[in-house]
């Protein structure tokens, strides 16, 4: 069979650890036998980064937004013990978080549903969308660690020289410092992100923040969310006969438990980072969870919600066999497809990806899975894969559909 014919490249970014061993048994398996493959490639494992002092980071970034279409590996934002681990020049920076910050956009996260994996919130009956803001907070912090007694301030100088000044903490010993930012321009970016998404799905919007502590900070936002819903977005809601509103986020915590799902959440970035982990490890597993970065402009960078599985690396070193569930990352690689088949026009790459989809889940669906999938599944004596033969069985769905 003739394979699909690409007319844009992709922007490919290589990861880390396992899901850099999925990747290339991803597009070997899965990918290259159907589709002639164009990519634009960018290697993103964290010893190319140092070597390039993270200027490959960029450098996709930029990519992306000339293709408009980019697929992501996870990758290692290291801490320390990584520095030491990769003899690494400095602490680089989260690579998504850099990324986000260049496309300015919106991360949209929902859970795969598969029979036989039952959410442990029980109620749980449709999928919760995390709708996370990609830009500022403590991805673009400044921090200082204070030797000892003294003043923190809090400053703002403005081009003609005048000044805003609070202080942060009377020092009587050592201690820490975090300054973060956010800017009208991309939290307002962000709501027209949320309130389109939620317009063309048909879903509520939920938005928390926890603007009776952060009277400031955290109020600008529910303001800007308010201020374009009451302006632009209320009448076309309320034909749409779906819901907008505003709630702290512990009350929005405990509303979402008591929920049957269905509906869009978002957050703030670092509350949707920890959010969407709770929502997808509740539904079954961190590597059943699909995420997509929207800009404002079109673009679209497609990954894993879950990181690089660094144990299984490990144990992959050592040449010990690994049962890792790669639905996550072929679905960032079907995503990426499926758009851009849609933006070129080519039904045949759209067709390819809602059937491998389809082909995960039905060979799950058939008791044929990893073992953390295993774990949470009610399929009675189900087939335990290694991560390689997982792939093969998908791909064996696939070609018998």
């Amino acid at each position: 069979m003739s394979k699909i014919v690409m007319k844009t490249p992709l922007v490919e970014m290589d990861g880390d650890e396992m899901t850099r061993i999925l990747w290339g048994m991803i597009k070997e398996e899965l990918i290259e036998p159907y589709i002639e493959l164009k990519t634009e490639y960018y290697d993103l494992g964290l010893k190319n980064r140092n070597d390039t002092d993270d200027k490959v980071t960029v450098d996709s970034a930029e990519a992306t937004k000339k293709y408009g279409v980019a697929v992501k590996c996870a990758t290692i934002t290291p801490n320390a013990a990584r520095v030491k681990e990769y003899d690494l020049k400095e602490m680089w920076k989260s690579p998504n978080g850099t990324i986000r910050a260049i496309l300015d956009g919106t991360v949209f996260r929902a859970p795969i549903l598969v029979k036989g994996i039952v959410p442990y919130v029980k109620n749980w009956t449709k999928p919760i969308t995390i709708a996370r803001h990609a830009y500022g907070d403590v991805y673009k912090n400044v921090e200082i660690k204070v030797p000892g007694k003294g003043k923190a301030e809090l400053v703002f100088t403005a081009e003609d020289g005048s000044e805003i000044r609070e202080t942060i903490h009377q020092f009587d010993g050592s201690g820490i410092i975090q300054g973060i930012h956010n800017t009208d321009a991309s939290i307002t970016s962000f709501a027209h992100a949320c309130f389109k998404y939620a317009l063309d799905t048909k879903q509520d919007l939920w938005f928390s923040t926890k603007d009776t502590i952060s009277k400031k900070y955290d109020h600008n936002f529910k303001d800007i969310f308010q201020d374009l819903y009451d302006n632009e977005y209320k009448a076309d809601f309320e034909k749409a006969g779906i819901e907008y509103f505003y709630t702290l986020i512990d009350d929005a915590v405990a509303r979402v438990i008591r929920s049957e799902g269905g509906f869009i959440w978002a957050c703030k970035n670092y509350d949707g980072d920890v959010m969407s982990d709770m929502v997808a490890t509740a539904y079954g597993d961190l590597s059943m969870m699909t995420s997509v970065l929207v800009s404002p402009k079109g673009v679209y960078e497609y990954e894993a919600a879950h990181g690089t599985v660094q144990r299984h690396y490990y144990k992959h070193l050592k040449g010990e066999e690994t049962s890792t569930n790669s639905i996550a990352t072929i679905f960032a690689w079907t995503g990426a497809l499926r758009k851009r088949g849609e933006l070129d026009g080519i039904s045949e790459l759209v067709e390819y990806a809602d059937k491998m989809e389809k082909a995960c889940v039905k060979t799950v669906e058939d008791g044929k899975m990893t073992k953390s999938l295993s774990l949470i599944s009610t399929c009675e004596n189900p087939v335990i894969l290694n991560s390689m033969d997982f792939i093969k069985a998908i791909r064996n769905t696939f070609d018998t559909m």
